[in-house]
């Protein structure tokens, strides 16, 4: 999959264990994931590895440096048991603003854009706007959330691209609806849409050999 122009910012593996989850990954891909940072006041981080291009993978969890913030931690990391493939962000081609509100006029509202930062291990600061992900029905993650990093680095120019991104398979109960919405964002190179429950499903090739996150239905 040639990602040089496609949508896909990044896949979201959110997890109640930050470091097993990516000493699992690593022992199972052959590949070491990349500290992130902390999301200062949200009590989650991250480690990262690029998947080709500008695209990357995001294991984000729970940061235990941080005391508990007084509402529920992004990507439901709270309620999960296990690592879970929960929702992917895509990047527009255009005004974040004016995907958000063509998006809206077809039928899948992805909210307003907020403001957000966190510092590299380098300390280097890294600022953007996102729309917050639809992790609830009819979507449950399938809809992407949507980002605009401004003037900030995009993570993929520090990152290690051992690993590479070879599909995207999302289900949705109104496929059609989905795929226009997509085709609004910008280039869906590598995002196969079906008809059914909610699901994503993505493949990798790794180190060593195809791997899968989601389940696939």
């Amino acid at each position: 999959m040639d990602q040089t122009d496609a949508m896909i910012d990044h896949l979201v593996l959110a997890t109640p264990d930050v470091a097993r989850t990516a000493a699992d990954l690593a022992d199972d891909w052959g590949h070491t994931l990349t500290p992130g940072g902390a999301h200062v006041g949200r009590g989650t981080r991250n480690e990262l590895t690029g998947l080709g291009a500008s695209t990357y993978l995001e294991v984000v969890g729970p940061d235990e440096q941080q005391p508990d913030p007084p509402f529920p931690r992004p990507f439901g990391v709270d309620d999960l048991a296990e690592a879970t493939l929960v929702a992917w962000c895509a990047r527009p081609t255009r005004s974040l603003d004016d995907v958000v509100a063509r998006c809206a006029a077809l039928g899948i509202d992805l909210g307003a854009a907020a403001e957000m930062s966190r510092a590299r291990p380098d300390g280097v600061l890294l600022e953007w706007r996102l729309t917050m992900p639809l992790l609830g029905p009819p979507h449950d993650g399938t809809a992407p959330f949507l980002i605009d990093w401004l003037t900030s680095p995009h993570p993929t120019a520090s990152l290690p691209h051992d690993c590479r991104l070879i599909a995207l398979h999302l289900t949705h109960p109104d496929a059609a609806l989905l795929r226009a919405v997509l085709g609004e964002i910008g280039d869906t190179r590598g995002i196969e849409v079906g008809d059914g429950l909610p699901s994503l499903h993505a493949v990798i090739d790794t180190p060593r050999g195809r791997r899968e996150l989601g389940v696939s239905r």
